[in-house]
């Protein structure tokens, strides 16, 4: 969602994300889908298997980078392309665009249980987007759900 929204013009230079996870895979294949060019920042402890994951969606147009012994540090490398490429920032949790994209899930999710009652919804949190975003959605359509 945040991607799709972007400015041509942004798009041409690029993109850039930090993320460990799941976020890098969402950037990489969209930043695939769309054509442009993406650097994903991952934490150097980063398990090889979302590290590849994120290359396999990415394609050629991703270029991972593995940076810092934590998120912070990794996330710093991020900001750092930003202002000195002029990157566009897809930040996993702190962009209203991504957390009303990460919210789709809700709509998924609602749509599956459309004829049986639901009394809560489980989410897993790491910085909170998708959180946000599930929340964000339940509560308007089913507000009595808990979250």
């Amino acid at each position: 969602n945040a991607m799709a929204s972007l400015p041509p013009y942004s798009l041409s230079r690029g993109v850039v994300a930090c993320s460990a996870g799941n976020h890098a895979q969402g950037v990489a294949l969209s930043a695939n889908m769309l054509g442009c060019r993406a650097v994903i920042c991952m934490p150097l402890a980063t398990p090889s298997i979302k590290v590849n994951a994120v290359r396999a969606h990415g394609g050629e147009t991703v270029e991972v980078r593995l940076v810092g012994n934590n998120y912070d540090e990794a996330a710093a490398e991020a900001r750092r392309l930003q202002y000195e490429e002029g990157l566009a920032m897809i930040h996993p949790f702190d962009d209203g665009d991504v957390i009303a994209g990460q919210g789709t899930i809700a709509i998924e999710i609602l749509k599956k249980c459309v004829s049986q009652p639901v009394d809560a919804i489980f989410v897993c949190c790491g910085g909170g987007g998708m959180l946000a975003g599930i929340a964000a959605y339940v509560k308007q359509v089913r507000p009595s759900v808990k979250v």
